[in-house]
């Protein structure tokens, strides 16, 4: 798990991470570390922690005072190729136990330890993109790497609304 963050402006300001999740090896399954690595290019004037978290996210560790928490990664639901889910861990039924992940981890029993250990940001916001090839290879499917403009859009207006 990589960490990188970015010159804050002010530091009164709310504490916001992003954690891009994937697998690089495979794909578009790595769509979440590769918005993670582009939007850690981008200037911003907010606290921003940016988290390439791989396949195994230890957001356990995460700081004390993170106030949103946005999550990016490939999810298999029933849209077409980069179809763009966008929901709070809390629109899950987590008794469903539902695969919106394509990783071995359970990222919503993570972020019920968060809220155990009083270390639960505000908001968390999940952006999962449709995948359309999870098969050996570095780089992202035309289609993915198209929609990586808007899914940095929306990320960006995600904080801007903190």
């Amino acid at each position: 798990m990589t960490h990188s963050t970015l010159p804050e402006a002010n530091n009164s300001q709310p504490s916001i991470v992003i954690l891009g999740m994937g697998n690089l090896l495979l794909k578009d399954e790595g769509v979440g570390v590769h918005l993670a690595k582009l939007i850690s290019q981008k200037p911003n004037n907010v606290k921003l922690e940016i988290i390439d978290g791989g396949t195994f996210p230890d957001i356990l560790s995460l700081p004390d005072n993170v106030t949103k928490l946005i999550i990016v990664d490939a999810a298999k639901g029933v849209g077409k190729p980069g179809t763009i889910y966008r929901f709070h861990a809390d629109d899950i039924n987590s008794r469903l136990k539902p695969t919106f992940s394509l990783h071995q981890i359970d990222i919503l029993d993570s972020l019920k330890m968060l809220s155990l250990l009083g270390k639960q940001p505000k908001s968390t916001v999940i952006f999962g993109i449709e995948p359309k090839v999870i098969d050996w290879g570095l780089e992202l499917s035309p289609e993915i790497e198209a929609k990586l403009p808007e899914i940095m859009k929306l990320v960006l207006k995600e904080i801007s609304e903190t």
